[in-house]
């Protein structure tokens, strides 16, 4: 066995458990980036990956790697900023233990992220939320679980992470109810609920059972359902709503779209929620991450433009006074 094995344990166990307390998402994510790099460089090299040295996860294989995240593996921009994170955050901690290696650290570290476009967000509407609140057959015990698990997600902007995770006594039902969670950097936040969610999660409860450590949507044999389970539930109840509201085929819809449904509901709510509240509800660290939601709002865009219309001028949006100039402006 070469440094490199002793000096790559040393860093998940030392560094991102002990050091810094890493949670066991940010744990698993680093493992699995690592376990492809491992992979990938074993096919390069044909050593094993035991058998690898410091000396082989140099710049150059490093840049090839993630290249081939992109081009043989398809991930997205993202997904690939990720695994540099993670190799930068190894190669930080390997400049500490093996100073002798300090110029090949230096050029892996000088790897950039790479940009990418910033596309405006997707979200439900109301008929179309209904429309997947209907998708579940609640005749079924996998019915009812998903029916309450979507309606949660919808009305409360949870992320995945934080839905898998739920047990049943991170609910309370009685006087302001409310579910509280383990959200990014083991911050915990209290979400309140609407009525209507606190009565589908009750009946829920009733039938899972008074055991406040059991998973609140679990399995068939009791655990908690998986980040990667729930994806699946809501996209396949996403194609059964598709028939009742033909305009879900135009969007992609996953679990972080009932989280950006959530907050457009809050933004387009009859007396509008600010940002900096919202921010809270989703347990956003900065506003940057809310703002969002502002550009993806059209209405609010609308609304802006006419409150800037020149004096003596009619306010409203501008209407075609010909048919023909109307269907044109309508391409």
């Amino acid at each position: 066995m070469t440094p490199l094995a002793p000096l790559l344990q040393a860093f998940f166990a030392e560094r991102l458990a002990r050091q810094r307390g890493a949670s066991p998402h940010t744990i698993a994510a680093y493992r699995d980036g690592f376990r492809l790099l491992l992979g990938f460089l074993h096919e390069q090299t044909g050593k094993q990956p035991s058998k690898l040295r410091l000396e082989d996860l140099d710049a150059d294989r490093i840049a090839a790697f993630l290249a081939h995240l992109d081009r043989e593996r398809g991930n997205s921009i993202r997904t690939r900023n990720a695994r540099l994170t993670a190799i930068h955050s190894f190669f930080q901690f390997a400049s500490l233990k093996a100073p002798e290696h300090a110029e090949l650290i230096a050029r892996v570290l000088d790897i950039p992220e790479k940009r990418f476009d910033t596309t405006l967000i997707s979200y439900l509407t109301e008929p179309e939320i209904d429309a997947l609140l209907a998708a579940p057959d609640r005749s079924t015990w996998t019915g009812r679980r998903d029916h309450a698990l979507l309606l949660l997600a919808v009305q409360t902007g949870l992320r995945v992470s934080e839905l898998a995770g739920l047990r049943c006594a991170d609910l309370q039902l009685s006087t302001s109810p409310w579910v509280k969670c383990e959200g990014k950097g083991r911050k915990e936040r209290c979400t309140p609920l609407t009525r209507q969610t606190v009565q589908v999660l009750r009946i829920w409860l009733g039938e899972q059972g008074s055991n406040p450590t059991s998973p609140l949507f679990p399995t068939r044999s009791g655990r908690h359902l998986t980040r990667g389970a729930i994806w699946r539930r809501v996209i396949a109840h996403a194609a059964t709503a598709r028939e009742r509201c033909p305009s879900i085929a135009t969007k992609n819809i996953t679990p972080h779209t009932l989280r950006h449904s959530a907050a457009m509901r809050l933004l387009h709510a009859p007396t509008p929620v600010d940002t900096a509240t919202i921010a809270l509800w989703l347990g956003h660290e900065t506003l940057d991450s809310t703002n969002k939601y502002l550009h993806a709002d059209m209405e609010l865009k609308r609304r802006a433009l006419d409150r800037t219309a020149p004096p003596n001028a009619k306010p409203g949006r501008y209407r075609p006074p010909d048919p023909l100039l109307a269907f044109l402006e309508s391409l």
